[in-house]
């Protein structure tokens, strides 16, 4: 899947304006492609085909790139939460494409929190974080971005 995509991946980003490496470019591929293989059991996403999940996820989540980067300059090591995260949408895609960013998806659905985990894992996001918790009952320190895609 990942090859057939990587043009319209490619394409997306320098539309946006985003220079995103190689390795970059393969991780949001893979992330993909856990998002289809673990939605078979989990039900993450009621988008099924590969290609309309490049554009309605990926590409999406992609487009608040410019304002966060603009937003992150000369600020390091700030915190962004992702309300409600669900497969990780927007904050795996933030956390591959602004590793120097520290990113918790948070989530009410432990499945949902355990995915974004393996995510981390397997994609080794040292800075991708999978919260199980509803927002209001969140014990962490005060985060300096929030985002939601579908709170």
């Amino acid at each position: 899947m990942s090859h057939e995509l990587r043009p319209a991946l490619e394409q997306a980003a320098q539309t946006l304006g985003l220079s995103l490496s190689d390795t970059q470019l393969d991780q949001l591929l893979d992330y993909l492609g856990l998002i289809q293989k673990w939605t078979k059991v989990y039900n993450l996403t009621a988008v099924r085909d590969p290609q309309a999940m490049l554009v309605q996820h990926l590409v999406d989540s992609l487009s608040l790139l410019p304002a966060l980067r603009r937003h992150l300059a000369g600020r390091p090591g700030l915190r962004l939460m992702d309300v409600g995260s669900g497969g990780g949408l927007p904050g795996v895609v933030v956390a591959i494409c602004e590793p120097g960013l520290d990113v918790s998806c948070v989530d009410a659905v432990a499945k949902k929190a355990s995915f974004i985990q393996q995510v981390a894992a397997e994609l080794r996001l040292p800075n991708l974080h999978g919260l199980h918790s509803r927002v209001e009952a969140l014990q962490e320190p005060p985060f300096d971005i929030i985002t939601s895609r579908a709170y």
